[in-house]
């Protein structure tokens, strides 16, 4: 709305200046990624603005990180103002909004007698997440009514309105009032001041004495009202134009003067409302959308990698990518309590170094890395966690050498790497080597106590054995890679419950408890021995393929249609016990086996003995793997076991 003074200049509304702190855009990036996710419905924010900034500073409208505080938080002597943040999913959808129709929508409130609807914003962002890089377009809405309005007088300020005492008292009754001062009515007998809020104007009007429309007035300018008193001019336009058509306007500032706050800069406007009578008074058009940078209708973008913590910044980034997939495909996923999951990688191969950056991908964020070996040569090509120069001066320890590259991958890792010998079934230890192999049981014990899930990623088979009987008498989840020259197996031990599980046959349903299935040693009817002796190269060496399981459920033993089990059975679906690929023919099975009471590494008898004996039982096991076939019974069933005929095999 235009003001033509009898000069037929225009007077003009100063409009709000937006104001974005960087505390606001965090947390409007957290509530995204923790709270909204791909909900795009309007959420109620807040901003704030002040009437006593200095001179020729642009009228502010400030957002922190209060903003989306159910309670607002304004700092002392602002003014809030409710906001509508609309978030947009994708940069398009930003484009395609409907800017008039929801301005028009969110002005239409501006009359209605809540003195809070005659000031609101409304805020259009598209954040995008990967980048920090926010597209975003304020809106202030304000009804552009078409008649004239014109000034009486010129703008005066409010020391020559009003005498000295009615502007102490003025001050004083504003320092003890609870009326909303964003808009008020200030009605004056004799010397009495008295403020109301601006829905009691046709009671005062019927009364003696002078009533004063009042707003905060966030201009600095000398001559210029703020932008509020606009939708404040509609409401007198259209609540009380039949009772009169001149109306006093104070334009409320707070400035420090001399050292002192004082409300003597406020302007006193005095105004005249030409309408024609002879139509019905209707709401005009609604404006207010805010000009970008170059002074243009559209939105503004801010771009705030440079400024963060690239720390922080790629940890947000890779959160993203998780709760995408929990938003879209996985709600129920707990992404927090896979956080804090603590892995221990036994192993950093190929296997290892493959594992690692899958669980770093799945938001893992501890991972403790075993080996106790060095990176050779052939190591890089096929192990992604190491570079040439860490093979150079015969090699950097693998361990150590793959945590540090993860946190060079990835900062908010926690990683750590640690040179341990694992002691294995038929690797004898002699008197000279006794402390030393005790040691090293001792810290693997301490580290598969503190760690939640445990991956066995070694080269040979006989390495697996102490870990697996460690975790099982811990009642640790287990997960096992293995591979043959051109198959692979991932499978996922029985998770021990430390109690006694009653008998299960398995042939009458078609699944296995969790606790019941099998480990990596449960389907061999001998112990485990020294498997490098007597093997040729091509023999030794191994690559990967690895997979992921988790979780203590039941695994199917076969696809019936009525299963208790179905893909549903989790929220990723069927956790297999075992996935055993075949690279020859391109296929893979999952097979399911239930734990075998003869097992040399999880039976009963074996984890028994581990629990009694501690390293005298494993020492034996080093130096004569044949006491876990004693132990477990296999001896004997050997012995039962006549076999006749043995069949030889052609290449």
């Amino acid at each position: 709305m235009d003001f033509i003074m009898d000069s037929r200049e225009i007077l003009q509304f100063v409009p709000f200046t937006s104001y974005m702190d960087v505390g606001f855009l965090h947390t409007l990036s957290k509530n995204k990624l923790e709270v909204y996710g791909l909900d795009d419905k309007p959420k109620s924010i807040h901003g704030f603005f002040s009437n006593g900034d200095a001179p020729n500073l642009p009228s502010r409208l400030s957002l922190d990180f209060s903003a989306f505080n159910e309670i607002p938080q304004t700092p002392p002597r602002n003014f809030t103002i409710k906001g509508q943040l609309h978030m947009f999913n994708t940069l398009e959808d930003f484009k395609k909004c409907d800017k008039s129709a929801l301005m028009t929508a969110t002005g239409e409130k501006a009359t209605e007698d809540d003195p809070t609807r005659l000031l609101q914003f409304v805020l259009l962002v598209f954040a995008d997440m990967k980048k920090y890089h926010y597209y975003y377009w304020f809106g202030f809405p304000a009804l552009s009514y078409p008649d004239n309005a014109y000034l009486l007088e010129k703008p005066i300020t409010l020391d020559k309105s009003f005498l000295n005492n009615q502007t102490e008292e003025l001050e004083k009754t504003l320092n003890n009032t609870k009326i909303s001062k964003e808009y008020f009515l200030l009605h004056i007998l004799d010397d009495q001041i008295s403020l109301h809020p601006t829905n009691e104007f046709s009671s005062l009007y019927s009364k003696p004495g002078k009533i004063i429309l009042v707003f905060s007035d966030p201009s600095t300018l000398d001559t210029n009202p703020g932008w509020p008193l606009r939708n404040l001019l509609v409401l007198a336009a259209v609540r009380w134009s039949k009772l009169t058509r001149k109306f006093d306007i104070l334009c409320l500032r707070d400035r420090i003067q001399d050292g002192k706050r004082s409300i003597n800069h406020s302007l006193m406007l005095y105004i005249q409302l030409e309408m024609d009578e002879t139509k019905d008074v209707v709401l005009p058009n609604c404006v207010g959308w805010e000009k970008n940078e170059r002074q243009k209708m559209g939105p503004r973008m801010m771009n705030l990698s440079s400024v963060m913590d690239p720390v922080k910044l790629s940890e947000s980034s890779v959160d993203l990518n998780l709760k995408l997939m929990k938003w879209r495909l996985v709600p129920d996923l707990d992404l927090d309590k896979i956080m804090q999951t603590k892995c221990l990688l036994l192993g950093s191969g190929t296997l290892g170094c493959n594992v690692a950056r899958a669980l770093m991908a799945w938001g893992v964020r501890t991972i403790t890395l075993v080996d106790n070996g060095k990176v050779s040569y052939s190591n890089p090509v096929r192990q992604t966690l190491f570079k040439f120069d860490d093979c150079l001066h015969g090699g950097k320890p693998k361990a150590e050498t793959a945590a540090a590259s993860l946190k060079d991958i990835f900062p908010g890792v926690n990683s750590t790497g640690l040179t341990l010998t694992i002691p294995m079934p038929g690797h004898m230890v002699d008197q000279s080597s006794m402390d030393q192999v005790r040691q090293d049981v001792e810290k693997l014990e301490k580290l598969i106590s503190s760690h939640d899930v445990i991956f066995l990623l070694m080269d040979t088979r006989e390495s697996r054995w102490l870990p697996t009987v460690i975790a099982a008498a811990k009642s640790k989840l287990v997960i096992n890679a293995a591979l043959g020259f051109d198959t692979y197996l991932v499978l996922r031990h029985g998770l021990k419950s430390g109690s006694a599980t009653k008998p299960f046959d398995s042939s009458i349903q078609n699944y296995i408890p969790g606790n019941q299935l099998g480990c990596y040693y449960c389907n061999d009817v001998v112990a485990p021995g020294d498997s490098t002796r007597d093997r040729t190269l091509d023999q030794q060496c191994t690559v990967t393929r690895p997979g992921v399981s988790i979780g203590n459920i039941p695994a199917l033993t076969s696809a019936r249609e009525d299963s208790v089990f179905t893909d549903q059975s989790t929220m990723l679906g069927v956790v297999p016990h075992q996935i055993r690929g075949f690279l020859s023919q391109f296929c893979h099975i999952l097979p399911a086996s239930q734990a075998f009471d003869k097992c040399t590494a999880c039976s009963d008898e074996v984890l028994d003995k581990y629990k009694s004996e501690g390293f005298e039982f494993l020492l034996k096991v080093f130096n004569q793997p044949s006491v876990l076939e004693d132990l477990t019974g296999l001896t004997e069933l050997h012995d039962e076991t006549q076999i006749a005929e043995v069949w030889e095999l052609s290449d």
